[in-house]
């Protein structure tokens, strides 16, 4: 029963984040009449650069704003790719309280190549969509017209009468407090307070309670990184802004401009953009994708313990990582985080293990887009297997084998 109250906990979680995003997106987009997003738009670069910077922000935050954006057709899909390589997930907190050195090298790493793979994907992928786009006799083929699929962004009105619109008639659009408007305006602030106060938040101590026996079972672990556990560490009491209690702060009062939103927005837009554009098509879609992942995967790592497979074999660590990455889920990325710590296994794996999983960020992918979630996996693996196998070399070069 425990598990079942968490997946809805976390299912609730993960659909209010990415509901909020889309909002956020589509707010900025609308009153910016669409200049906000058009210089991204115009530079892959810029945009996998961006990708990557999200990547980077502990937890889920960044993924999901980059999951919004590329569903929105305003990242590109090698800025997708960029984000999944830069995110720890959740992990991400767990690994700064208790290898924070090692943290911040693996951080930069994964950013590194996380660009440089990201570039790569786009001048690939736009080869390939040009060429499928001339052989498929499409009139429009540019890059923002690609047989992408998943969200595509409500643009501001572009017909001849909305066009005609000055600024003094936008404070004429009539503004009522209809049931849908005063449905979400309870459901977010509802969403916000919950977050605010820690009831909707992620439990990592049902994936690591038994994996800290591997701390008890090594009487030496890596000299920096003798603390197994972060909580009984020095410094525990002291405030960390990179606390993943203090992102979900930050998160609730960027909510509160939504909320702003919903309280001050036209009928138009309440109705059109966020009811029947986000709320009707994608709100169930993504809760029901994200709870029946979650509920699968939750029941299924009951009956198979990850961290009985660990082996001496660096090479076979690195593959079973990779592989475990593609769980949509942030536990068992944690059992290489603490394994790694306690000194069970070396850095290569751990290298390809942060970079093929990316947390809990894919779930909203999944429900938007699988067949982008199925190659962003494909190439995450890829990517992990060999970054993970160039590290191992680079070790076993350095001692001289």
């Amino acid at each position: 029963m425990h598990i079942l109250i968490d997946i809805i906990r976390n299912s609730v979680l993960i659909t209010g984040l990415v509901v909020v995003m889309m909002m956020m997106i589509e707010s900025l987009n609308i009153e910016s009449k669409g200049l906000f997003f058009n210089g991204l738009k115009k530079t892959k670069i810029g945009q996998v650069v961006f990708g990557a910077l999200l990547g980077s922000i502990p937890g889920c935050m960044g993924g999901f704003a980059t999951v919004s954006l590329y569903t929105h057709r305003m990242f590109s899909f090698g800025a997708l790719i960029a984000m999944m390589i830069a995110s720890s997930g959740d992990e991400a907190f767990v690994m700064l309280a208790m290898i924070p050195e090692q943290a911040i090298l693996i951080f930069i790493i994964l950013f590194v190549v996380a660009i440089a793979v990201g570039i790569i994907t786009d001048l690939i992928y736009d080869r390939i969509h040009k060429k499928h786009c001339i052989e498929s006799d499409h009139s429009n083929c540019g890059a923002e017209t690609d047989c992408h699929e998943g969200y595509v962004v409500h643009e501001p009105h572009d017909g001849n009468e909305n066009m005609k619109r000055t600024s003094s008639s936008r404070s004429e659009i009539s503004r009522h407090y209809g049931w849908k408007r005063i449905l979400m305006f309870v459901g977010l602030a509802i969403f916000i307070a919950a977050l605010a106060t820690g009831h909707l938040g992620h439990d990592h101590s049902t994936h690591t309670g038994h994996i800290h026996e591997h701390c008890h079972d090594h009487a030496t672990c890596h000299p920096e990184h003798s603390n197994c556990h972060p909580e009984h560490s020095e410094g525990s009491h002291s405030i960390n802004l990179l606390d993943e209690q203090w992102m979900n702060i930050i998160f609730a009062g960027l909510s509160v401009i939504v909320l702003l939103v919903l309280l001050f927005g036209s009928d138009h837009f309440i109705e059109e953009h966020l009811w029947n554009h986000i709320i009707r098509k994608h709100f169930m879609t993504i809760f029901l994708w994200t709870f029946g992942v979650l509920l699968v995967v939750g029941i299924g790592l009951q009956y198979v313990s990850i961290d009985k497979w660990i082996s001496d074999n660096t090479a076979l660590m690195i593959v079973l990582a990779t592989l475990i990455g593609i769980i949509p889920e942030s536990g068992p990325h944690m059992i290489f985080v603490t394994l790694y710590a306690a000194g069970v296994v070396p850095l290569p794996v751990l290298l390809a293990s942060s970079i093929s999983q990316d947390g809990h960020s894919s779930l909203p992918l999944i429900a938007e887009s699988r067949k982008s979630f199925i190659w962003a996996k494909v190439i995450n693996c890829f990517v992990a297997l060999v970054v993970g196998f160039a590290a191992m070399l680079i070790k076993l070069i350095d001692r001289g084998i």
